[in-house]
């Protein structure tokens, strides 16, 4: 995994800016992207330093503050899809997020969606037992007339 330049090459790139260099000389001179240079510049310039945001940190789930609100409208109806679920938590909660952080969410609380036995779907087509030979099925009752072949 990559990890953030040193401080001291970062300063030594926004005092350069500093000192009147063009943002592309600046990334030139020690081997940059230009798009370094400006958010170190930009960082420095808000925050007074060039020190990298924490690294490697993960975010937390972002339903959790909507849990209470999630786990009642699950035990109402439990048979509500992903999909559905995320529709409603946009238009009754004003909560726009992606079908995988519903699916997260569900994960981590323990929530899963197993189908029913009943819910299979029917056999797949050649494998059912085979059908009776024709001679064995009783003949049908017919009179016979000479020199007719039915």
């Amino acid at each position: 995994m990559v990890r953030p330049l040193s401080c001291d090459l970062r300063d030594r790139v926004v005092a350069m800016v500093r000192e009147g260099a063009s943002m592309r000389e600046a990334a030139k001179a020690f081997s940059v992207s230009v798009a370094s240079v400006v958010r170190w510049s930009q960082r420095e310039r808000a925050t007074g330093n060039t020190q990298p945001l924490a690294f490697g940190h993960r975010r937390g789930l972002v339903l959790t503050p909507q849990r209470e609100w999630l786990l009642a409208r699950l035990a109402a109806a439990p048979d509500l899809t992903v999909r559905a679920l995320r529709a409603e938590l946009e238009t009754q909660r004003d909560v726009r997020v992606g079908y995988g952080a519903v699916w997260r969410w569900l994960t981590k609380e323990g929530l899963t969606f197993k189908k029913k036995p009943a819910c299979r779907r029917a056999a797949q087509a050649g494998r059912s037992p085979q059908a009776r030979p024709l001679a064995s099925a009783p003949a049908p009752d017919r009179p016979s007339t000479p020199g007719f072949r039915g």
